[in-house]
């Protein structure tokens, strides 16, 4: 009985496969981390991405320190669209930075400001984001003397209009400077939201 019972173990264990060598257990990890870093990497570089807010240009909307999701895919299946909080590329300064802002004027619309009231194509613009000390004269900042929006190119502002480097002293913004648009705040909690 005692030589059965060694034989059938035998049996047994031959039906199991050996563990796989240290060295194979270890390749596989490797894959699985160098796959997990490259769709990493090409959702950062094509598809999301985050950013910190510096600064009060974007206030109340948006506040110093906030951490919104970037959809960069977005526009290259269509252009930015009026009341679109922006990153972009401030190419146009000495200062290598990224700049978050709202689209406020697009291509071949004719934009003015006047008394920190925002016309496009002689209409006024509704614009339920701004705070109302933003909406007065005197707490808008400088104005927009009336241009024509150039193909490829919007015209952008910050919400705290008084406190907003802009395309009213950066000019229009490219396209091609759009990084993407932030769709939602994710940080802090007490200010998560969608934009």
């Amino acid at each position: 009985a005692v030589a059965g019972d060694e034989a059938g173990d035998e049996d047994g264990d031959a039906g199991r496969k050996a563990p796989p060598p240290r060295w194979r257990t270890l390749l596989d990890w490797v894959v699985v981390i160098a796959v997990a870093l490259l769709v990493a990497f090409v959702v950062r570089t094509y598809v999301l991405a985050h950013f910190v807010v510096d600064g009060r240009s974007m206030e109340s909307t948006l506040h110093n320190g906030d951490r919104v999701f970037v959809n960069k895919i977005g526009y290259r299946f269509h252009d930015p669209r009026r009341g679109d909080v922006v990153v972009l590329h401030d190419s146009k300064s000495d200062r290598d930075r990224d700049l978050i802002k709202r689209v406020i004027a697009l291509p071949g619309e004719t934009i003015s400001m006047i008394d920190c009231e925002v016309r496009i194509d002689g209409v006024v613009l509704d614009e339920p984001y701004l705070d109302e000390e933003h909406r007065l004269p005197g707490g808008c900042g400088a104005g927009v003397p009336e241009q024509v929006i150039p193909d490829g190119a919007v015209f952008v502002l910050g919400d705290n209009r008084d406190d907003s480097a802009d395309s009213r002293s950066l000019g229009v913004v490219e396209h091609d400077e759009i990084v993407g648009r932030a769709f939602v705040i994710f940080w802090p909690v007490t200010d998560l939201r969608w934009l």
